[in-house]
């Protein structure tokens, strides 16, 4: 029983020690916390008032450039779109021709284009040639805005 008396007081001594230790501890720290703060006020305040700046800029840029503007946005479906057939005509372009303008306007290569037409790469080639001539332009791009602005492609 003595024994049992003795470690109940080592117990009570050693919970004792460890709560004014811990006690310690967060004594320390918060000194230590302060003592941070009073030598890295004018960085701390420096902290605050750029978070703050950000916030407010983020909220007035989004209240700028958000504010009554609706976007409207009118979509021709092709039941709509009509080729300019008078135009095709005037211009000379043969059928195999805008065929061939309809699928680059698609973004098919020549070697796609000469497949989905049942015809020869150098086919193409001379397809686009005249095409180039017709329109007045020397690149595929050209070509397919050209045809847009003239009113030969949706």
């Amino acid at each position: 029983m003595a024994q049992a008396k003795k470690f109940s007081s080592f117990l009570k001594s050693m919970l004792l020690y460890g709560v004014v230790l811990g006690i310690l501890l967060i004594t320390l720290k918060l000194l230590e916390f302060n003592l941070v703060i009073k030598n890295n006020v004018v960085e701390l305040y420096a902290g605050i008032v750029a978070v703050l700046f950000c916030a407010v800029g983020i909220w007035l840029g989004l209240k700028l450039t958000t504010k009554n503007k609706k976007i409207v946005v009118e979509v021709k479906g092709k039941e709509d779109w009509h080729v300019n057939t008078a135009l095709l005509e005037e211009l000379g372009i043969s059928k195999r021709e805008y065929e061939v303008l309809e699928q680059i306007a698609q973004g098919h290569t020549n070697q796609e284009v000469a497949e989905k037409l049942f015809v020869s790469t150098n086919t193409v080639k001379t397809h686009l040639s005249n095409l180039f001539s017709k329109l007045d332009v020397s690149r595929r791009t050209q070509a397919v805005q050209r045809a847009k602005e003239l009113n030969l492609l949706p």
